[in-house]
């Protein structure tokens, strides 16, 4: 029997319409369609593809044990995790095995901090893998500012929220152009990370970025909190003709 083909899909920002059309043609056409989720949640990927998968489709939601009950740095987290990824792949390997290809939904790109990462590592030389891309969610955004991200011979550096305030702090001050992920409960880490690095008035939150919900704001018109779909941005400004 010919083994079936495990799928990464990049769903892109949100936005239907900003599929590519070999993403669209792989889900709608899917007989088994997985994707990540939070217990008790639909999952944001599930609700990008809402409408357009076929009526008869096997669905597996993977539910993911934690996500911020614990620190990411105790080593429960990664414990967890890593067992988590294991029964997932068993069971997308059982699946392929037994001929079936299996579209994985990935919000932005598979390859650009996604989940979807850690299940190809494992998958590989075991199955046959294949990764459609997408457009990431940092793309979305600076394109919502309607000002370009970067100019000529600009530098530009994409750090997590999660980092060291003071690793933060020297990232963003040496740099051309900024994309900063992950904020949530980093958001008055970042803040004065960007203070001390003297940007503050230079950057950008974009919430919802390609979504019904998208929000543009000056950095320091944010509030106290801010949604998980949120990234902040600092312009470049380099050489031009």
């Amino acid at each position: 029997m010919t083994q079936g083909i495990i799928y990464g899909v990049g769903l892109g920002p949100g936005s239907q319409d900003l599929m590519s059309v070999r993403a669209d043609r792989l889900i709608r056409g899917a007989s088994h369609v997985a994707y990540f989720r939070k217990k008790g949640r639909t999952g944001h990927a599930r609700g990008i593809v809402e409408g357009m998968l076929a009526p008869e489709v096997t669905e597996l939601a993977m539910e993911y044990p934690v996500t911020t009950e614990i620190p990411f740095d105790d080593p429960r987290y990664n414990e967890l995790l890593a067992n988590f990824y294991e029964r997932s792949v068993a069971l997308l390997i059982e699946l392929a095995e037994a001929g079936r290809d299996v579209v994985v939904l990935c919000e932005g790109d598979p390859f650009f901090y996604g989940s979807f990462m850690h299940l190809y590592t494992r998958l590989l030389d075991r199955v046959p893998v294949s990764v459609v891309p997408g457009i990431t969610g940092m793309s979305a955004a600076w394109t919502a500012t309607g000002q370009p991200i970067t100019w000529g011979d600009d530098i530009l550096t994409v750090v997590m929220a999660t980092l060291p305030e003071a690793t933060l702090a020297e990232r963003i001050a040496e740099t051309d152009a900024l994309v900063v992920m992950k904020i949530g409960r980093n958001l008055d880490k970042l803040r004065r990370a960007l203070a001390h690095a003297g940007r503050e008035d230079d950057a950008w939150l974009i919430e919802y970025a390609a979504m019904r919900q998208e929000r543009v704001q000056p950095f320091k018109d944010a509030g106290e909190s801010v949604p998980y779909f949120s990234i902040v941005l600092i312009h470049g400004h380099g050489r031009r003709p």
